[in-house]
């Protein structure tokens, strides 16, 4: 298998993240503060030593870090707590995935909020210009930003766009689910209210572990109720953190994988893994160029971009170009990528894209079966 799907979630693993996660889970595989054993101790321990290994790759000890399932669900706690909060007019990036647009539309469904789109021009540039202006018309309460667009892979400039939203003291949310341990960022900045990470993505750990970081003395309200094994005889939800919204079990296997990657991201350190990632990214667009019937989407060279690079293929839908890649065992990803809106400003809404997607473990073993499958294409077109 040739593996260009990375965007979805980072494959293969560093091998220390499966051997640590089949050591630790034999061992100590057990629900942390749910008893008093050494194994439910030890369990205590890998979830506090993970929260400071998060501090310390997003550069934010100032700042607390709250564990979930999913990113999704990371989102929606933080979108419907701080809308729950009061917040009216929400200012978007035209990139943002279905994790926050889904969330938006259905509160602006109920009439509860305003949405509006920061402005982007055409060559992919955020016109901070034109968004200091949108702020003076309608005053923004909650900025959210996806810091690398998993369509196109464009960074997004998060320290002005921040800055000027603080201006207006405007919550703000930064989703680091193509970014975080890949591209460094002073999230422990006062410019950020809330991060979220993915921690099977960039982080190189397994699926069914993420979370987000907060500055603590945010008043975030709850918006999942249920066992924290913490406070149990009060029937609100506790005020102290991270238990306030870490509800139910912990996914301590999960925790145990994230915590062997990011101690292997810290050894090979981030300017290392997003430089190898950037050369793969070059090597990929080189590759892709070669073919006249390609038409590569969403590049601008004075710009900066993470290792997605989104194409269509000329006479051939997007679907049924990913049936052939599949067939001959490439894996991408096509269609919309849970983030229609991207599509609208690109003008490939309904049918998508062909998204390549490299990872610091992209071989060449996987750009020549790659090559060969467009070789098979540019010969039957």
């Amino acid at each position: 298998m040739a593996y260009f799907n990375n965007a979805a979630t980072t494959y293969p693993k560093p091998d220390e993240v499966y051997s640590f996660m089949d050591s630790f889970y034999r061992n100590n595989g057990v629900s942390a503060g749910r008893s008093t054993n050494k194994s439910s101790f030890s369990a205590e321990q890998i979830i506090f030593e993970t929260r400071s290994l998060i501090q310390e790759i997003l550069n934010c000890p100032n700042k607390q870090v709250i564990f979930e399932p999913t990113a999704t669900i990371a989102l929606n706690i933080i979108i419907q707590g701080v809308i729950k909060s009061g917040a009216n007019n929400i200012y978007i990036s035209p990139f943002e995935h279905n994790s926050v647009t889904r969330v938006l539309h259905e509160f602006e469904k109920q009439g509860k909020i305003n949405v509006h789109q920061l402005y982007v021009d055409a060559d992919f540039r955020f016109d901070l210009e034109r968004i200091k202006y949108q702020f003076d018309d309608i005053k923004p309460d909650f900025v959210i930003i996806s810091h690398a667009s998993n369509v196109i892979g464009l960074i997004a400039p998060v320290d002005e766009i921040f800055n000027l939203a603080k201006r207006y003291d405007a919550v703000t949310l930064l989703d680091m689910a193509q970014t975080a341990g890949l591209i460094e960022f002073n999230v422990g900045s006062e410019i950020v209210d809330f991060a979220v990470f993915a921690g099977h993505k960039t982080l190189y750990g397994p699926t069914g572990i993420s979370g987000f970081v907060m500055k603590p003395n945010f008043n975030l309200l709850p918006v999942l109720y249920g066992g924290t094994g913490y406070d149990s005889k009060n029937l609100e939800m506790p005020v102290n953190l991270p238990e306030r919204f870490e509800i139910g079990t912990t996914n301590i296997i999960g925790v145990a994988g994230l915590n062997a990657a990011l101690k292997w991201i810290k050894k090979q350190t981030i300017s290392k893994i997003s430089d190898i990632e950037s050369k793969n990214r070059k090597r990929l667009i080189s590759l892709l160029e070669k073919y006249w019937f390609i038409k590569i989407l969403g590049v601008n060279d004075k710009l900066e971009y993470v290792g997605v690079v989104s194409c269509l293929i000329d006479g051939i839908s997007s679907d049924s170009a990913g049936n052939i890649f599949e067939k001959k065992d490439v894996v991408v990803r096509t269609g919309l990528h849970c983030a229609p809106l991207a599509h609208k400003f690109l003008n490939t809404f309904p049918a998508g894209t062909i998204r390549f997607s490299v990872s610091y473990f992209t071989s060449d073993r996987d750009f020549e079966e790659l090559k060969q499958v467009l070789d098979y294409i540019e010969e039957n077109l």
